[in-house]
């Protein structure tokens, strides 16, 4: 069994982030995903999505809607041979939903999600990755003291100095990243 994942975000990074996308119709995968997801599972990675759905608290989609959704994207990458490991969600928010969940341990900057699948598939933290969106995926794989965290988009100046993180314009960069971009694990 592997000792490393690299936890994915999904909207923004898996799918286009079109706002609370919870039906199939409106599910856009993100150039390169596929391309990428083949190259880190190669490596020996596992491949854990974890997601805040805040639209689940907001009362936008029910739970079995957010499953239905989710099972039909791991089938789109089991035709594309790869296999996702697990997915996590937040169904919580801060401001929706009943108060008793509103402080949870799992909301995005929150590293619940990852800590629970570090714990539930044994992994080595300092060997596993976090590709985000949005600098609370960052924010929660440097609490969970990921060993790298790849963001995709520019938000690189909000990021703590001396962090183990990286900035990325699409995700074909992490087939072959440019020098001075990323310096993303190789093969270990």
């Amino acid at each position: 069994m592997t000792n490393k994942a690299v936890f994915l975000d999904r909207d923004g990074v898996i799918n286009v982030d079109h706002g609370y996308v919870y039906r199939k119709e409106d599910f856009e995968f993100v150039d390169g995903i596929f391309e990428a997801c083949r190259h880190f599972q190669k490596q020996g990675y596992l491949l854990i999505v974890v997601t805040n759905q805040s639209g689940i608290a907001r009362g936008m989609y029910s739970e079995a809607q957010f499953q239905e959704l989710t099972d039909w994207m791991v089938e789109r990458f089991k035709e594309q041979d790869v296999t996702i490991t697990k997915v996590y969600h937040c169904p919580h928010h801060p401001d929706f939903g009943p108060a008793d969940e509103r402080d949870c341990d799992c909301r995005k900057p929150k590293p619940g999600m990852i800590l629970r699948g570090i714990e539930e598939f044994e992994l080595e933290p300092k060997l596993c990755l976090m590709v985000g969106d949005k600098v609370s995926d960052m924010s929660a794989a440097e609490s969970a003291d990921l060993g790298t965290g790849i963001l995709l988009n520019d938000e690189v100046e909000k990021l703590s100095e001396g962090n183990r993180f990286c900035r990325i314009n699409n995700l074909k960069q992490l087939l072959t990243p440019p020098e001075g971009v990323c310096n993303c694990p190789e093969e270990s």
